[in-house]
């Protein structure tokens, strides 16, 4: 079942990041970055902050999330995680259609090497691939984006 964040979603959401992080982009990246992207430690009020400013909606299994996605008011989905023990189930794409259809227009996203092909699958195009730094790391992704309408 898809719905919509509740502020008590936190803290649980936080640890599937961490934990989807560690799991599923390890293949891509270097335990440094991994570290650096995911420190286990988010600031709970401000996550929580940003979750109930945007579009969030939250997958959920005999009341354990499986996955999550939000999307801010212009359009730039900004989380979307999906359990390790949960991925190639369909959770992505039913989250990531129904963040697509609250979307104004075009929606834009900033996509690991990791979920690069599953953005480029949904109709996504690189504009570019760029250097972010975390924590003084540096890790590469992608400025994608999907017209609509």
């Amino acid at each position: 079942m898809i719905r919509e964040y509740a502020p008590g979603d936190c803290r649980e959401i936080a640890q599937l990041f961490y934990e989807t992080v560690h799991t599923t982009n390890a293949k891509d990246y270097t335990r440094q970055q991994l570290d650096a992207w995911a420190t286990g430690q988010v600031d709970l009020e401000q996550w929580d902050r940003s979750f109930q400013e945007h579009f969030s909606l939250v997958a959920v299994e005999n009341s354990r999330i499986l996955g999550f996605g939000d999307l801010d008011p212009t359009g730039y989905l900004d989380r979307h995680y999906v359990h390790p023990a949960w991925q190639r189930r369909g959770i992505a794409t039913a989250l990531c259609d129904r963040l697509e259809q609250a979307a104004p227009g075009t929606v834009t996203t900033h996509a690991s090497i990791t979920a690069r092909p599953f953005f480029e699958g949904r109709g996504y195009v690189v504009i570019r691939r760029q250097q972010v730094e975390r924590r003084g790391v540096l890790l590469t992704n992608f400025v994608m984006e999907k017209k609509r309408g």
